[in-house]
């Protein structure tokens, strides 16, 4: 219990880090990202050896399945319509909380953001916002704190 704390105060102060710096900026920072992606496979490697396979698998899933939204976006449209920073930064879940939560991380955290523009659009009559970027490693962040975080 004792060793799985300082991994855990860091995989929290990291991940509100990029929470506040993506609602700010619009940006998830290399600096903070690639610690976070790191951190959690020395997690796996120090205190749960049985977990780093599945921490290894869910950083390269979450990397490659966003790159290829990124790059399949980028080529269709000739612009970015997410950023690499979300791409790293769902790697970075991904070895945390392993392959197999990804897909319902992704699909959980995609239903409270259209939740949340639309009732920014029809409550608020901020119809300006669908022309803005959403930052979205909030929602993920959000979603991973209230439903994975039984998992610790």
């Amino acid at each position: 219990m004792y060793m799985t704390l300082p991994f855990l105060l860091f995989y929290c102060g990291f991940s509100l880090a990029l929470c506040w710096h993506d609602l700010r900026y619009g940006l998830l920072p290399d600096r903070l990202t690639c610690p976070l992606l790191w951190l959690g496979l020395l997690f796996y490697l120090c205190l749960m050896p049985t977990g780093l396979e599945n921490a290894v698998w869910g950083a390269i899933a979450g990397y490659l399945a966003f790159a290829l939204v990124y790059w399949v976006y980028r080529g269709v449209r000739g612009y970015e319509g997410l950023g690499y920073g979300d791409v790293k930064f769902l790697a970075a879940l991904g070895a945390w909380h392993g392959w197999q939560s990804l897909p319902q991380l992704v699909f959980m955290a995609t239903l409270i953001a259209c939740a949340t523009l639309l009732l920014r659009v029809v409550i608020f009559n901020h119809r300006g916002v669908m022309n803005n970027p959403l930052p979205f490693g909030p929602f993920w962040l959000q979603r991973v704190f209230t439903v994975d975080g039984k998992r610790f």
